[in-house]
């Protein structure tokens, strides 16, 4: 077997941190000059459903030819939209 060379990474270096850290003063990313967005475009979650529903939502999805995830997102906002 062939000894690989190891090469560091270092394209992920795009700021060099190590002269902010001082463990008695913790500063936060901002002051880091790195943002992240304060919310994501959309969150996991986790719905429990009669097995006969999720069945009928597939069996519609798989008619349409899209994931049975994507119909039920379509589901969910034409709903949302007539009560709202």
């Amino acid at each position: 077997m062939k000894k690989q060379k190891l090469i560091e990474i270092t394209d992920y270096d795009k700021k060099e941190t190590g002269l902010f850290i001082n463990k008695n003063k913790p500063l936060k990313l901002k002051n880091l000059d790195i943002e992240l967005p304060e919310e994501t475009p959309t969150k996991v979650v986790s719905l429990r459903l009669p097995t006969d529903l999720l069945n009928k939502v597939k069996a519609f999805a798989s008619q349409n030819d899209i994931s049975y995830t994507s119909m039920i997102k379509i589901i969910l906002t034409q709903g949302v939209d007539k009560f709202v």
